[in-house]
């Protein structure tokens, strides 16, 4: 029989400890208050707000690229050598304004040739005029036979289509040497000129590119929807839209360095049919540029409007919480408990979220505070805010009842 060595000073220390903890352990269980709290602590305060419900327009936003209205590629309708450029590279120029100058002494010589062309030919026409004249003279007294006579008639005709044909040849030379001042066919701003002056440029069979203008005031935004968002806006909408409501569709457009969408436009163009690659449709819209600061190329971001607006539910964007890829809200239920709610959301308004489910007109939703839950159907003690408004200041809190104030 073996015996069991006595407990030290230190052995029964740490028994009384251990016996001292789970004393207390037993009583804070047992020290349930008769509102459910443990040890007699009050339910957190939350601020809780009723679900908003407005009426408001749907949207969607793109990404585009902004187009120019108007692009004109210049190139020379007469060959020749460069002699001058007027303009200067990047400026704004106005329909009718001169670009380039072609070496014009060529042209105005064939001008020259033309002209004289055409007086020999009139004075031709002139001889066999007088000619048909006396002819048709002779044959009344019958010293002329009618043979003759229909031979100065043709000679006379002949004339008269040489006079025509040199008059063509002096309008075309004329054009030419016109075509040698090489101007702007619309308003717009130039771009780099591709040739110098001094360098020989054709215009046949392939014409030399000179330069672009581009318009620049309105332009264009061409982006691309997805089909389904095709069929909501414009497929479900006309059954239920004008077609006065359906051209004036609004489109606000934003810069890549902008905040909100500033310029405003308007939709002049669906396209007939969906890319069957990509499964989007190209849209289009007209926007205004007075300050010329949308320049083509630019990236842009697009906002399409519905044409209807619809009742949303709306709730602050604090009191929407996340669970993996899932979000939710407590709202107030029966006995001021936090229920969970797993909700869908949209898009940002005004400071809210757009909730497309989830939740009724008249929940409660907590707003403020929610950290302080700790799992489904807990007590809560709510404090009424309207929605979007900061959390409402603490009130004071319940003190507790005698008996546990004791324990």
């Amino acid at each position: 029989m073996t015996c069991k060595p006595p407990l030290t000073p230190v052995s029964l220390a740490k028994f009384y400890m251990l016996l001292l903890v789970v004393s207390l352990l037993l009583l804070a269980a047992c020290g349930d208050d008769k509102d459910g709290q443990a040890g007699g602590f009050p339910p957190p305060a939350v601020s809780i707000a009723e679900v908003v419900v407005r009426d408001v327009t749907p949207w969607e936003e793109f990404t585009g690229r902004i187009e120019a209205k108007e692009v004109v590629r210049i190139h020379p309708r007469v060959g020749g050598v460069i002699q001058d450029i007027v303009y200067r590279e990047g400026d704004v120029v106005q329909a009718g304004d001169l670009l380039f100058v072609i070496d014009q002494e060529p042209f105005r010589a064939e001008l020259n040739r033309a002209e004289a062309e055409l007086a020999r030919a009139r004075a031709q026409a002139e001889l066999a005029k007088a000619d048909r004249k006396r002819a048709k003279n002779l044959v009344k007294r019958k010293l002329l036979s009618p043979g003759e006579y229909d031979q100065r008639v043709a000679a006379e005709n002949q004339a008269n289509a040489n006079v025509r044909s040199a008059e063509a040849t002096v309008q075309l030379a004329r054009l030419n040497l016109d075509y040698t001042e090489i101007r702007s066919p619309i308003d717009g701003r130039t771009g780099r000129a591709l040739v110098t002056k001094g360098n020989l440029v054709a215009s046949d069979p392939t014409p030399d590119q000179l330069t672009t203008v581009l318009s620049l005031d309105p332009v264009y935004v061409v982006f691309d929807s997805d089909e389904l968002t095709y069929l909501r806006y414009f497929v479900n909408e006309q059954q239920t839209v004008g077609p006065e409501e359906e051209a004036k569709r609004p489109v606000y457009v934003a810069l890549g360095n902008e905040e909100g969408f500033p310029h405003q436009g308007y939709l002049d163009f669906v396209d007939n049919q969906v890319a069957s690659q990509t499964g989007t449709i190209r849209l289009r819209a007209v926007l205004a540029n007075k300050d010329m600061l949308l320049i083509p190329g630019l990236f842009a971001r697009v906002k399409l409007l519905a044409t209807k607006p619809v009742s949303t539910l709306l709730i602050d964007e604090q009191a929407i919480l996340t669970d993996q890829d899932r979000k939710y809200v407590y709202i107030l239920g029966e006995g001021n408990t936090a229920q969970r709610r797993d909700i869908s959301i949209g898009r940002s308004v005004e400071g809210l979220r757009m909730v497309s489910s989830g939740l009724k007109p008249g929940d409660k939703v907590i707003v403020h505070g929610t950290q302080k839950i700790f799992f489904p159907n807990a007590p809560v003690m709510p404090q009424m805010i309207v929605m979007g408004d900061p959390p409402a200041s603490p009130g004071p809190a319940p003190e507790a009842n005698q008996t546990e104030a004791e324990h």
